[in-house]
């Protein structure tokens, strides 16, 4: 496993890079703490700097006039925050919000585009994880629009414990509804039937995942969509 000034690292993008593309861009990281709440990037805002999500889930989010949210895709262990940016997007499309709290390592916008144009291999891992993005912002969109409360809320929490690397993460109603575009008292009776079937346990603003296989088969197909496009496009450290 690859460290960043002694810390493991488990995104999966700095673990797929070359090593020598990797030693290159490991003066550029630096690690940081990723809080609940916290707005990393706001919409038509200049975007100074991304971030390799190691631990923890950020929701890209749509905001409409009346100040409803609901979010249209997300970056956890598999990626980094704004990849577009670095091929010419210098301001956000969207609003990107920290839902499930852990670290990351942050680099330099600039930087990172430096190293790309010199590393044809970087480049073309990031381009690979910015047309994976693409495709997960359309298959969210899908889902939100075929696919029942109760099996988006299985599929969120499947992507919410990949990334959280704990059966146990911090999750309110509020962002649970905004997440899957839906009314806080919709997503409470999702919520209370997966804990009624002894999927998960919530109380207090935390999940606890209970059985994990029993969320995979009552989600929706979309996970395993995006799972298996994910592993296809960047497979995982060791199975490429």
């Amino acid at each position: 496993m690859r460290h960043v000034r002694n810390v493991a690292v488990h995104n999966r993008l700095l673990s797929a890079m070359p090593s020598a593309s990797f030693e290159r861009l490991l003066p550029e990281l630096d690690r940081v703490s990723l809080r609940r709440g916290a707005t990393i990037d706001r919409v038509d805002g200049p975007i100074e700097h991304l971030f390799f999500v190691n631990r923890g889930f950020v929701s890209v989010v749509k905001t409409m006039r009346d100040g409803r949210s609901v979010e249209v895709g997300g970056i956890g262990v598999e990626g980094l925050t704004d990849a577009n940016s670095l091929f010419g997007i210098n301001t956000a499309v969207l609003d990107t919000i920290v839902q499930i709290p852990g670290e990351a390592f942050q680099v330099r916008r600039e930087a990172l585009q430096a190293q790309l144009a010199g590393d044809g291999a970087l480049r073309q891992l990031v381009q690979t994880y910015a047309r994976f993005g693409f495709s997960q912002i359309a298959q969210t969109a899908a889902c939100n629009r075929l696919h029942s409360l109760a099996q988006r809320c299985c599929r969120w929490l499947l992507i919410a414990h990949d990334s959280a690397l704990a059966d146990n993460f911090p999750l309110t109603h509020e962002f649970l509804a905004m997440m899957l575009g839906s009314q806080r008292s919709g997503v409470s009776i999702a919520a209370n039937q997966l804990r009624d079937a002894g999927l998960i346990d919530y109380t207090r603003g935390r999940v606890t995942v209970l059985d994990r296989r029993g969320l995979e088969a009552a989600a929706c197909e979309c996970y395993a969509t995006i799972q298996h496009e994910l592993d296809h496009l960047i497979p995982p450290a060791g199975n490429g």
